[in-house]
């Protein structure tokens, strides 16, 4: 097992992980209705298969994937198809969708694992059930794992690593996981391996978790997990990030516009080993995932396992949040979750939490840069977020580009340690658009000259 490991930025922001990181995983009862988006990914929506009226069963397919960068959706209850249109999307947007009406029935489909020994499957084949399966990353990028899976043939995968730092202030459903699917996840962690035919694998811990290290400690014991390495990881934010992780368990760095392959690393969530173990082995597609409730207004924090497509509002109830103190709800952790205008969003693929805040911050008055140099320390993929921001204010955007404002993770760590609360994180989201507009309209203008 590795000392203590880290990447040189970051911040330390309150973590506030006292409410749940006790409490064990509890099954929330579905609701009447779910909402399962036809997005729940990066990549093309995926296609509807279904129609008003149909019936349909838990893990049934709604939808087919819309490309190859594309991930289908399956249902998470039982019951009827009651409308396909447009609904409320965590993104902020009304989306398509697919409603289904809960019969209580609870009746689910025949369950199809691999049909054979994963040791023994061709990588191919698992590769084609995980997609078949509707999996994505749970850690909230939520990019079809397969297509990860399936790199260039130039690109060697030499080593794999297991997400288990879960940075985000707040969130415990990883820690949860790692400590009541201990095996489950470790297995996940074998097939994945499999697939890539990666020599080294690595399970990251942040040292706040220490009942989490003991217990998957515990479990490599055994000679089965034997080709897994321990890694523990300084608490820090945002250690979880993949680029982040990659540099502190082997001091690699991922080039400027390059991705974790570029330097023979691949980076899973362990809820995305755990999800890969159970299509894999128990033939069931991703249709429920772990939620985190908590936050100041809730009576009963709690860890939930939480059907896909349950309404927000629907899982606050439940936990008993105070919704007249509740001035803000935020699906995932409070750095990089996404703000909620509607609690009619349904729960997806990449929600890992929800906070329900007792107060907002609004129209917190900016000062002039006084270039204390605080962003430049804390930016864990090194770029100068107060100079991109300035640049950005005027619209000097192919000057951002020239900065490498496109490889700002938005993690928000710039404008967290900011003494002259400069929202940096909004200029930096701001430049990111406007700079990918401007290559796209490039591009489609030398299309056009070609022709």
């Amino acid at each position: 097992m590795f000392g203590k490991l880290s990447f040189k930025g970051g911040v330390h922001p309150p973590y506030n992980k006292g409410q749940t990181a006790a409490l064990k995983i509890e099954i929330l009862p579905p609701p009447e209705k779910v909402i399962i988006p036809l997005s729940m990914h990066i990549g093309a929506p995926a296609k509807v298969i279904v129609k008003r009226g149909d019936k349909v069963k838990i893990g049934q397919p709604l939808t087919e994937p819309g490309g190859f960068v594309s991930s289908p959706t399956h249902s998470s209850v039982s019951g009827e198809v009651s409308s396909v249109g447009s609904f409320p999307h965590p993104l902020g947007q009304h989306l398509t969708a697919v409603e289904i009406t809960n019969d209580n029935n609870d009746d689910c489909i025949e369950p199809a694992p691999l049909g054979k020994d994963w040791r023994e499957a061709a990588p191919g084949e698992i590769v084609q059930k995980v997609s078949e399966s509707g999996i994505v990353g749970m850690g909230g990028a939520s990019f079809p794992t397969h297509v990860k899976l399936s790199p260039p043939s130039d690109k060697k995968i030499d080593t794999l690593i297991i997400n288990g730092a879960e940075c985000e202030p707040f969130l415990t459903a990883d820690h949860r996981l790692l400590l009541e699917k201990t095996d489950d996840i470790l297995c996940g962690t074998l097939i994945l391996r499999k697939i890539l035919g990666a020599q080294k694998t690595y399970i990251g811990i942040e040292d706040n978790k220490p009942d989490a290290i003991e217990m998957v400690k515990s479990k490599l014991s055994d000679s089965k997990f034997s080709d897994i390495k321990l890694t523990v990881l300084h608490t820090k934010y945002p250690q979880g990030g993949e680029k982040q992780l990659i540099n502190a368990i082997t001091k690699r760095e991922v080039p400027s516009g390059g991705l974790p392959m570029d330097v023979g690393c691949l980076v899973q969530n362990v809820g995305t080993a755990y999800a890969v173990l159970d299509a894999v082995c128990n033939g069931m597609p991703l249709y429920q995932r772990v939620v985190t409730v908590t936050g100041p207004t809730v009576k009963k924090p709690a860890n939930l396992l939480i059907r896909i497509g349950t309404p927000v509002k629907y899982v606050l109830e439940h936990c008993g949040v105070d919704f007249a103190a509740t001035k803000k709800v935020i699906m995932g952790g409070p750095m990089m979750g996404l703000a909620q205008s509607e609690l009619g969003a349904p729960v997806i693929k990449s929600t890992s939490g929800l906070l329900a805040l007792d107060e907002i911050h609004d129209g917190i008055r900016s000062y002039n840069c006084i270039h204390c140099g605080h962003c430049l320390k804390a930016c864990p993929i090194h770029l100068s977020p107060s100079v991109i921001a300035k640049f950005v204010d005027k619209s000097i955007y192919d000057e951002a580009d020239k900065w490498n404002v496109l490889d700002c993770m938005e993690c928000g760590s710039c404008a967290f340690v900011c003494p002259s609360k400069i929202n940096l994180i909004h200029f930096m989201k701001l430049g990111k658009f406007h700079v990918m507009a401007a290559r796209k309209a490039a591009a489609k203008k030398a299309e056009e000259k070609k022709e």
